[in-house]
């Protein structure tokens, strides 16, 4: 299969940063990061540092110092593969009873157009219809993304109101010094603080959602971005452990970059273009190995805008799963598909 894509500059440098935040020195999250990069001095001079030294009016950053600690890998590596083992695990439950609602649905053909003729007589709002018709247009792709991309509108908003604002630094940031880890690797892939931020990641999105849906079903395309996401977060997590470097990550690139990594990986002669510049285009196999490149140069200079690691993690999944895991995994999941067909056909 061949696509061909136009895309951002954003795209090329997809973007996971600590906080893009505004220019308001009052802003709570900008107190926050610098009350971070505060305790990071504290470590490495080492001097103790607890949550309670990061006493602000918010009080709700719960950064340890001591969970900076590469034995501490191990519950959100736990994690990350008991969560992607659940959405595989899912998504061919999914795909398994679309199919049968599908053959039972074909089985009732005469009965379903007699039915529909009836329904079409009968009223129904017109914004009903409208929505009904638009959803029934969409790709298998598009019909993912429309509901990520609400979620992760409903979690910006959220940001917006100052009250929410300890609550979602806790839960909707991903953070290896926190007094909660697990949970926020998932959630924060859904959160995006800068208006920018939210807009390139979820335009880059929906560029490569209908070319990764066609080749993965919409089913196994989910299970990939959110096993992704947990993963470019486990990354990251690995990373600042190992540098002693605390700091929060939120935003979606990572498991964008684990879509990107597949696309990518799958189909390398896919010619992709840069908005503004279309005369200009280059391989999808080019494209993701100068993203990567860019991604470890900022691993190994420390650069500190982006979530580097995250990205890295999120691609190297995707490309994980267009070279092994599709084929040797997911092909491979009859047994399991027999013991829910098992386990379902036991349920009145």
């Amino acid at each position: 299969m061949a696509f061909s894509k136009i895309i951002t500059l954003g795209e090329l440098c997809t973007i996971k940063p600590v906080f893009l935040s505004r220019q308001n020195s009052k802003n709570f999250l900008q107190r926050s990061f610098r009350n971070l990069r505060n305790n990071r001095k504290n470590v490495e001079s080492n001097t103790d540092v607890n949550a309670n030294s990061l006493a602000t009016p918010f009080q709700s950053t719960n950064f340890d110092p001591s969970k900076l600690k590469i034995n501490n890998i191990w519950k959100p590596l736990g994690f990350t593969v008991v969560f992607s083992t659940a959405c595989y695990g899912g998504a061919a439950i999914w795909e398994y009873e679309n199919m049968r609602a599908h053959a039972a649905s074909m089985l009732k053909r005469p009965l379903s157009l007699f039915r529909r003729r009836n329904e079409d007589r009968s009223f129904q709002h017109p914004y009903i219809k409208e929505i009904t018709k638009w959803w029934n247009s969409l790709s298998g792709g598009e019909k993912v993304f429309v509901p990520i991309c609400f979620l992760n509108i409903l979690v910006f908003a959220a940001w917006r109101i100052p009250r929410f604002q300890p609550f979602m630094l806790k839960w909707f940031c991903s953070n290896p010094g926190g007094s909660h880890v697990c949970l926020p690797m998932l959630l924060s892939t859904f959160s995006h603080y800068s208006t920018l931020h939210l807009l390139a990641n979820m335009y880059v999105l929906h560029s490569f959602s209908t070319g990764a849906a066609q080749g993965l079903g919409k089913e196994q395309f989910l299970g990939l971005y959110l096993s992704a996401g947990v993963f470019s977060s486990l990354t990251s997590h690995f990373y600042k452990m190992v540098t002693k470097q605390p700091g929060l990550s939120l935003g979606a690139s990572g498991a964008i970059m684990g879509i990107l990594g597949y696309v990518c990986t799958q189909y390398p002669d896919t010619r992709l273009g840069i908005i503004l510049i279309p005369m200009f285009t280059f391989s999808a196999g080019t494209a993701i190995k100068f993203i990567m490149g860019l991604d470890t140069a900022g691993v190994l200079l420390g650069w500190k805008f982006f979530d580097h690691a995250a990205h890295l993690g999120g691609a190297a999944f995707g490309m994980f799963w267009a070279l092994y895991g599709h084929q040797h995994l997911w092909q491979k999941r009859e047994p399991f598909l027999q013991l829910w067909h098992s386990a379902r056909g036991a349920v009145k």
